[in-house]
């Protein structure tokens, strides 16, 4: 072959030698170069299509990278067989996501207020973790988390939560999507695992990825009905007894008691408790964790920064009772910790220096504001609405009587640019009893626009009132 025609545009943006490169590549795969075929030589080419060796030689580079030429000494350049042929796949069209849709309002349960964040400070402390002296930032850390943070945490833990541990049981992890998988290894393969229903869709999943036997266990106003849980085969199960999401409903005290004496019925029983949110409670005194009860071991507490600090953090950490330590650090003592040491050493500043705990002070004042509002605005449309789940956390939940269905109050506010979510969204087993119940989430709405947002809302559900601000 000593002449190869390919079409080259001089005034594309495309490098020639691009253009060269895809030209050949395209004719081996269409067969119009056969296998076996020799290559014109880079000068032959070069003069034949008007353009420099080093372009030819560009092309030719990159073919005999990707396999798609061979080089032959003293003999040329050749189309190499079929058996030695990179495969060409066809790269499928990514499918283009609906647009969302603007959002006049968002109750959506997980924002937070992004207004309070303080990043003036943040960056100086940033700036402190970042000193050239810091040689520590280059080195791998702990698997189970810097010690420094764990030890500031564990504090932190025993003065707001009644938690009693040591650093060392306590494993960061970017996440509780992340730190659960570990859990669910560390307990034995034939563990069935119960989970509140309605609750946080992010368990069952997350068992059911790893293949794990799960059962829906009911709730109530006092929380997960632990007469159900015995009448089942589960042996660990997963509550949010302080704020449970979604009902918002806080375990009585009983019902923590009955639980933890299940726990203790058995050595292979645990109970994992989620306590996501509770630095944020507004109606009397702080409710003790389970873990803080529990004199058996049988507690594994879980937690995340979430919502005391942001959701973009990517920390969350888990307690875990001293049998499963050893059992943690015999199966993962090799792993490398999946959150990055500079936020790490951060938090830790930020904790140590006392401004967590003033962030959290501040936050819970304006957690309060809004919700106070937020609960004032909807008693003008009572009875068509009522409030409950409003004691703790950043959302309470709306029972609506105005003779619409979950999905159709869903439908109708959305159609309006509002976001809410209904509580059935959230049940897996159970079937809805009474009127619909809607999550109303305030952590992200500015105080300002709250009482209007709810007039668009209850405006959208045909329920009015006497007297309108918007």
């Amino acid at each position: 072959m000593e002449m190869l025609m390919v079409e080259l545009n001089r005034n594309a943006a495309e490098p020639l030698y691009e253009q060269l490169y895809t030209g050949i590549r395209n004719a081996i795969l269409q067969r119009k170069i056969a296998v076996g075929d020799k290559l014109p030589s880079k000068r032959k080419l070069a003069d034949y299509l008007s353009i420099s060796r080093t372009t030819v030689e560009q092309a030719y580079d990159q073919l005999l990278a990707e396999g798609y030429i061979e080089a032959l000494p003293r003999q040329g350049f050749y189309a190499k067989s079929v058996e030695e042929l990179a495969v060409e796949y066809q790269r499928n069209q990514v499918p283009v996501m609906p647009a969302v849709p603007d959002r006049l309002a968002d109750f959506s349960p997980g924002k937070v207020d992004t207004n309070s964040f303080p990043f003036s400070l943040w960056r100086k402390l940033m700036r402190e973790v970042l000193d050239d002296s810091n040689t520590s930032l280059l080195e791998s850390g702990h698997p189970q988390g810097d010690w420094e943070f764990r030890n500031e945490i564990a504090a932190y833990l025993y003065q707001s939560r009644g938690v009693n541990c040591t650093p060392e049981q306590i494993v960061i992890g970017s996440g509780t999507e992340q730190l659960l998988p570990l859990l669910i290894r560390l307990l034995a393969p034939s563990s069935i695992f119960a989970f509140e229903d309605p609750g946080y869709p992010l368990t069952h999943t997350v068992f059911a990825h790893y293949d794990r036997s799960a059962v829906p266990i009911p709730v109530d106003g006092e929380g997960l009905l632990v007469q159900k849980l015995h009448e089942s085969a589960a042996n660990i199960t997963y509550v949010t007894p302080s704020h449970q999401f979604p009902t918002g409903a806080v375990m009585s005290a009983a019902r923590r008691t009955q639980l933890l004496k299940w726990a203790a019925g058995h050595p292979d029983r645990f109970i994992i408790e989620d306590d996501y949110d509770s630095e944020f409670r507004y109606i009397g005194r702080p409710v003790p964790s389970l873990q803080s009860m529990d004199r058996n071991g049988r507690v594994i507490y879980l937690s995340t920064f979430s919502k005391s600090l942001m959701p973009s953090l990517r920390i969350a950490y888990m307690v875990l009772p001293l049998p499963l330590l050893e059992a943690y650090r015999e199966t993962f003592l090799l792993y490398s910790s999946t959150v990055p040491r500079t936020d790490q050493q951060l938090v830790t500043l930020f904790m140590k220096k006392g401004h967590f705990q003033r962030h959290l002070n501040r936050i819970r004042t304006i957690y309060r504001h809004k919700r106070e509002l937020l609960t004032a605005s909807l008693t003008a449309f009572s009875p068509y609405v009522s409030v409950s789940g409003d004691q703790a956390g950043m959302h309470i939940v709306l029972t609506v009587k105005n003779g619409f269905t979950e999905q159709e109050l869903v439908s109708r506010a959305r159609s309006k640019g509002i976001h809410i979510t209904g509580l059935e969204t959230f049940r897996v087993a159970g079937q809805p009893i009474g009127n619909p119940q809607i999550l109303i989430g305030f952590g992200g709405l500015a105080e300002e626009e709250i009482v209007c947002q709810i007039e668009k809302l209850m405006a959208s559900w045909s329920i009015k009132k006497k007297t309108a601000h918007c």
